[in-house]
């Protein structure tokens, strides 16, 4: 059993793991900011309620609305202590329901700090592999670094989920590196599993792809972090996609 089953259990079924967002209104510092901690938190436990209610199988925390995002280098301290409060508050509403976090821009290191202070079970990783140009600048494939910070911070049991040719951003630097390649670089990098996204939010991702990363050998889960719908998911259910997510 994979270490993504474990955590997604009903992939042990192999059933399709759908897991929703919850998108954190601005954080203190952040330019759109216009509520209280307990305000965020109050909204971010209501958006988990109503996950939970319907059944989804995970959760994803990310502070959305903190735009324009920027790079570790320029993040105060404030973004990491507000996003481990919301987490520990909507791991708390989401009971026995898997969490995780992405924290924007690329601060790898942070959420896995919130994963560990609030008990959340995996990380939304970008550019874990390759480099890429993002809207918030060069964004360096940060694997070796945030490995070894996992294993220094003794929290292995947390999932990095790690995209791959992410959305928004350019990958002109790497065009002879194509998606199955970076997916098989992930995984020689200890990757839990790549997320695959269409080129914009909204936009979902050629599902062949997906189809030719789960036949090549790549043993890691396959999810689709953009673009899923009720019109569309059949399609994602055809490839055997591992999961979705969604919101």
């Amino acid at each position: 059993m994979n270490r993504f089953a474990q955590v997604f259990k009903c992939c042990q079924h192999h059933r399709m793991a759908i897991i929703g967002m919850v998108h954190v209104r601005a954080l203190p510092m952040s330019p759109m900011n216009t509520l209280s901690v307990d305000q965020l938190i109050e909204i971010s436990c209501h958006e988990t309620e109503v996950y939970k209610k319907h059944g989804l199988d995970g959760i994803c925390v990310e502070n959305m609305f903190d735009r324009p995002y920027v790079r570790s280098q320029h993040s105060g301290p404030e973004v990491t202590a507000c996003m481990t409060r919301i987490c520990a508050e909507v791991k708390r509403s989401a009971g026995s329901i898997p969490v995780g976090v992405q924290v924007l821009a690329g601060l790898n290191r942070e959420a896995l700090a919130v994963c560990l202070a609030s008990g959340l079970q995996f990380i939304r990783c970008e550019s874990y592999v390759f480099g890429h140009i993002a809207d918030e600048g060069y964004m360096d494939g940060c694997a070796g670094p945030l490995a070894r910070y996992r294993n220094q911070l003794n929290a292995n049991n947390v999932l990095i989920l790690t995209d791959i040719k992410k959305k928004h951003s350019s990958h002109a630097i790497t065009a002879d590196v194509d998606v199955l390649e970076t997916a098989k670089a992930a995984e020689f990098f200890l990757s839990d599993g790549v997320i695959v996204t269409g080129s914009r939010t909204g936009d979902l991702p050629d599902v062949g792809v997906v189809d030719s990363i789960k036949k090549s050998g790549v043993r890691l889960p396959v999810i689709i972090g953009s673009g899923v719908s009720d019109v569309n998911v059949k399609s994602c259910v055809d490839v055997k996609t591992d999961a979705v997510i969604i919101g």
